[in-house]
């Protein structure tokens, strides 16, 4: 019997990726107590045969199946030829994996994936396996973590958005690039624009210009500004900056994820929430998924807008009560 047989609900969940060091064990950690906390079932499956010493309670460890010191003793090779052999092995026997999903019936899934960047720009097994998980009626989205010091360089800034590009095209899922580490980017150096212009990508000559003014890049000059082209062409790479022991800053990065993978709110899980958002930021916190629609059996003119950038409002009179649809707001009433 199929996955899909077995579990006839959707499940939905987020493809951790990312450059070594970007935090990924790291958020998988944060995201499951956070989602733990609002009411969510959480499994985290470790497929990084190379992840020591996880943090994390883990649902499902590829470790079980194959680890990256095996493959490097027996069949000598080193650690990037080693990852890459253990993620084909699990692409050749993901019927343990599909066993061992269905385990977790109702879960919402955390995959903490390995960081060499190749298994995400070229070669075909990670994307292969997220493909069968989609055969198996899971609908994933990828959050690809990269570590906020790329900011403070112009040069590595551009490289990460190529990475980053190159990431969301061969991957095939939906996609969030997160900037993790904004706890720690004062520490990096000072930033020469600034976070809106790293996070929404903004007009990128500015980087090339400072880069023109290092000697050891004004060879470069022309290079750089191809490889900009390219970023604005395809006009695909924005981030959301990330501190992970920041509720609100989780919130965020769950919200994007959220409506990335087409997740939607229970009743239960947003009380949980407006509940845990008001004890971390203060009283009548009040957190909604979007887009949503709510009906007031009072006066809309008694209601009150604590956040409201960038955000859509529309009222009116339905059935004789007041209805508010919101798109991406905050709202508390008197």
């Amino acid at each position: 019997m199929s996955y899909s047989q077995k579990q006839s609900a959707v499940a939905f969940g987020q493809a951790v990726i990312g450059p070594p060091g970007s935090g990924k064990t790291t958020y998988c950690l944060g995201m499951q107590e956070f989602l733990s906390a609002i009411g969510r079932k959480v499994a985290v499956v470790n497929l990084d045969p190379a992840n020591e010493g996880i943090p994390y309670q883990c649902a499902v460890d590829i470790s079980e199946l194959i680890t990256l010191a095996d493959v490097m003793e027996n069949l000598k090779l080193g650690p990037n030829g080693g990852l890459i052999y253990c993620m084909e092995y699990l692409e050749a026997n993901l019927d343990w994996l599909q066993e061992k999903l269905a385990q977790f019936k109702g879960h919402y899934f955390l995959f903490d994936c390995p960081g060499q960047v190749e298994l995400c720009t070229h070669h075909s097994s990670l994307r292969n396996i997220f493909a069968q998980l989609a055969k198996w009626n899971f609908r994933l989205a990828a959050v690809h973590l990269v570590d906020s010091h790329y900011c403070t360089d112009p040069g590595k800034f551009i490289s990460i958005l190529c990475t980053s590009l190159s990431t969301m095209l061969h991957v095939e899922l939906p996609h969030i690039n997160v900037l993790s580490k904004m706890d720690l980017i004062e520490q990096y150096g000072k930033l020469a624009f600034n976070l809106d212009y790293y996070t929404e990508v903004l007009d990128l000559s500015y980087l090339v210009d400072h880069l023109a003014t290092d000697p050891f890049f004004k060879n470069y000059q022309h290079l750089n500004k191809k490889l900009v082209e390219v970023i604005e062409d395809y006009s695909l790479v924005s981030f959301v900056p990330l501190n992970v022991q920041d509720k609100e800053s989780m919130q965020r990065v769950m919200q994007a994820v959220d409506k990335a993978n087409g997740y939607c709110f229970g009743d239960a899980e947003h009380r949980s929430l407006q509940a845990l958002m008001s004890a971390a930021v203060g009283a009548d916190f009040h957190f909604t998924s979007y887009p949503f629609f709510i009906v007031f059996p009072f006066p809309a003119a008694r209601l009150s807008l604590i956040y409201a950038s960038q955000e859509i409002i529309i009222w009116g009179n339905l059935h004789a009560h007041n209805y508010i649809a919101v798109l991406r707001v905050s709202l508390h009433y008197h």
